[in-house]
């Protein structure tokens, strides 16, 4: 979007807001801790899309993945008559994703999150999920995905501008100390990493939208993020490596180096690979018809099978 009209000022924006209601839930012990939620599509699917933002990112700023993924509605009237499965979805009807974009409550530790996840997707009764974690979330998603490796509940996995190691931020020593830091200091750290330099209106618009984002969160919320993105940790990614993985990059510039992207590479060598060819840090908000596409692509092998992400109906007849 460009001109003088933010995101957030949006029809498209106001239009997510007032058909997808935000919930929240506690799901431990210490009742400050809220996951903020926005759930949409068929509740009868129990492996949804759920998406994990960044470090400076709200629930909401995967709505256009929401609305868009959540309208899809068709019938299948030509394919191959070749196609034994194809012909097997003649009399089905796809009604659209379930997507659920989440929001974490203050975690200070990777465990906590990962035991508060899998809480919150107990309590939604779910079997198991499929992730897209952008930056911060698609590291999240590996760790929950590994921690969770002996009783797997994660279907796939998208990782889009992430990371598999966090020594790469240069920052391990000074993590301990985020809690006590004041709110504008982390905001600069964040915002360090936002290049604004960049002509195209679109990125700069995503930027505008996450920067508000930014300014909504508390000085726990956003130190307790960061901690979780500088602490010293990694991934084994031995023990994910059967997981479906997309790996969701772009070209042009953004927070990550190229030399670390190449090293997610390494660690996932069966991974399919998705490359946009700009987008900056936040390209579902800026190229959100082609990471929708990329998207679809990813979830296609599990449809109309236990893991689908989308729910099918028989289909009337004309």
């Amino acid at each position: 979007m460009s001109g003088e009209m933010t995101i957030a000022q949006s029809n498209e924006y106001q239009s997510f807001r007032s058909s997808v209601s935000q919930r929240k839930f506690v799901v431990d012990e210490d009742e400050s801790k809220e996951w903020k939620v926005y759930d949409a599509g068929p509740r009868s699917v129990k492996c949804p899309l759920i998406c994990f933002p960044p470090a400076s990112g709200t629930a909401d700023v995967f709505f256009r993945q929401i609305l868009a993924l959540t309208a899809v509605g068709y019938r299948v009237i030509s394919v191959s008559k070749f196609d034994v499965v194809f012909r097997q979805l003649l009399s089905l009807t796809a009604v659209g994703y379930r997507v659920i974009s989440v929001e974490y409550p203050t975690y200070w530790k990777i465990v906590e999150f990962c035991e508060g996840f899998r809480r919150l997707i107990d309590h939604l009764q779910l079997d198991k999920v499929h992730l897209f974690g952008a930056s911060l979330g698609g590291f999240l998603a590996q760790k929950f995905a590994e921690y969770t490796y002996r009783s797997p509940r994660v279907a796939s996995l998208i990782l889009c501008n992430s990371f598999y190691d966090t020594t790469i931020f240069n920052q391990t020593n000074s993590a301990p100390t985020f809690w006590m830091m004041p709110s504008l200091v982390l905001k600069k750290m964040v915002m360090g990493n936002f290049d604004k330099g960049l002509v195209d209106p679109s990125i700069c618009d995503s930027i505008d939208f996450l920067v508000e984002k930014l300014d909504g969160l508390t000085q726990a919320e956003l130190a307790s993020r960061l901690t979780l993105n500088c602490m010293n940790c990694y991934v084994e990614p031995q023990k994910i490596q059967q997981i479906p993985i997309t790996i969701m990059d772009v070209f042009d510039d953004c927070a990550l180096s190229h030399s670390v992207r190449e090293e997610l590479y390494k660690c996932y060598p069966e991974a399919k690979r998705a490359h946009l060819k700009s987008g900056g840090n936040f390209p579902y908000l800026s190229r959100c018809d082609e990471v929708d596409i990329f998207i679809k692509i990813h979830l296609q092998p599990f449809d109309n099978k236990k893991y689908s992400a989308k729910e099918y109906v028989k289909a009337e007849d004309d």
